[in-house]
């Protein structure tokens, strides 16, 4: 995901160069509320994951759907903001800049939306236990400045969850832009930083969204596509990859975003089961992560990509562009995406593209039997292990 610039890191703006480095799990918590500074540092809880046998051959529900559910059906999943809730906004946003909270403080109880918390409410509900994606129109990003369009656009976000750091410097929000890195240095490089495609793939945290702020010249639009739906496509068609993506054989890059003693990488399956809970199919895949550990296999630290795990990343992203949903973002569009049993993808892009993205913890019971990065209510979170983001 992408680095914050617009939050900076009040604890340690201020350090001397010399300043030892701050673990990853002592993160102030009336900021980050698990205390955990960025996501992706722990591996999965082993003895709990599933073998393919307890998998269903066959998922059903609202999580599960095709595009041809969407297309031609704006209705089910765009939500225009009317001009009375975009002054709410705007009156929530004033009021919380005029108060002098840090943006890093925003809060639900802090950013009232009294007449958007029904449908708030209602979409929360959806991005997790439904078809997990919606489309807000009409967000004047063009109108107001930098720092009112952030605190809205964060604000509007409290209402479904709060914020968590997308890396380790403890950033809570970002901006997706090419800054002119080398998308084939993969291994050092994150692919939101360049103007490069990225592959199907999903971010940490319960939920992502994504504010464009500006449009491409050409390029830069979005794919998304329903895992459980893929799931079965892989049932049917391809078995061998479907019972591959749910061994603990992938081994996931932490690209240097770790705390002392630990491993520069993850080794954890591709899909699992939700640990407790309502036994859901969970997912969280990034194929630039995996690829870009060749500097420790080749030194044998780690296996090799073996000739079967790179035929299930082609025919999984072959999957997933033949089910996915193409939406083409416009200025002032923000977009809220599932983690859990959504992947997402960016077509490479040409121009100026600017958007600015976050992730966002749920407070729910769900969430805290999840393996995967889901972040259970503070102070004291249950064991869950926590996977890398793109």
């Amino acid at each position: 995901m992408a680095p914050g610039i617009l939050v900076d890191d009040a604890r340690s703006s201020h350090l001397p160069p010399s300043a030892p480095a701050k673990r990853n799990d002592d993160a102030p918590r009336a900021i980050f509320p698990d205390g955990i500074r960025t996501s992706g540092q722990h591996p999965p809880l082993y003895d709990v994951l599933q073998p393919y046998s307890a998998f269903p051959k066959q998922i059903t529900g609202p999580t599960v759907w095709q595009r041809s559910d969407f297309e031609g059906h704006p209705e089910r999943w765009v939500h225009p903001f009317t001009p009375s809730e975009i002054s709410e906004l705007s009156t929530a946003a004033d009021a919380f800049i005029a108060a002098g909270t840090p943006l890093t403080g925003i809060s639900k109880s802090n950013f009232p939306l009294p007449q958007l918390t029904s449908t708030l409410s209602t979409l929360r509900d959806d991005l997790l236990n439904g078809k997990g994606f919606i489309l807000f129109k009409n967000f004047p990003a063009q109108l107001w400045g930098p720092h009112k369009t952030a605190v809205a656009y964060m604000g509007l976000g409290t209402q479904l969850g709060y914020f968590i750091s997308q890396n380790g410097r403890g950033h809570v929000l970002g901006h997706v832009k090419d800054v002119g890195d080398d998308p084939t240095q993969i291994h050092a490089v994150r692919i939101y930083r360049t103007a490069a495609r990225q592959f199907f793939h999903a971010d940490d945290g319960d939920i992502v969204g994504l504010l464009c702020v500006h449009r491409a010249q050409e390029g830069g639009e979005s794919d998304i596509v329903s895992v459980h739906n893929v799931w079965n496509v892989l049932q049917r068609e391809h078995p061998e990859v479907a019972e591959l993506l749910t061994k603990p054989v992938w081994y996931f890059d932490r690209k240097g975003e770790v705390s002392e003693g630990q491993e520069q990488w993850i080794r954890q399956p591709v899909v699992y089961i939700e640990n407790g809970g309502k036994g859901r199919v969970y997912s969280k895949w990034d194929p630039y992560y995996v690829r870009s550990l060749t500097r420790f296999s080749e030194k044998g630290l780690i296996p090799e990509l073996t000739e079967e795990q790179l035929h299930a990343m082609e025919v999984l992203e072959q999957v997933c562009q033949r089910e996915a949903l193409h939406m083409v973002l416009e200025v002032g569009d923000i977009q809220f995406v599932s983690n859990a049993h959504l992947l997402h993808a960016r077509t490479a892009y040409t121009g100026e593209f600017f958007s600015s993205s976050g992730l966002l913890g749920t407070l729910t019971d769900d969430c805290g039997h999840r393996l995967c990065s889901s972040r259970a209510t503070p102070p004291s979170p249950p064991p869950v292990a926590r996977y890398p983001g793109g």
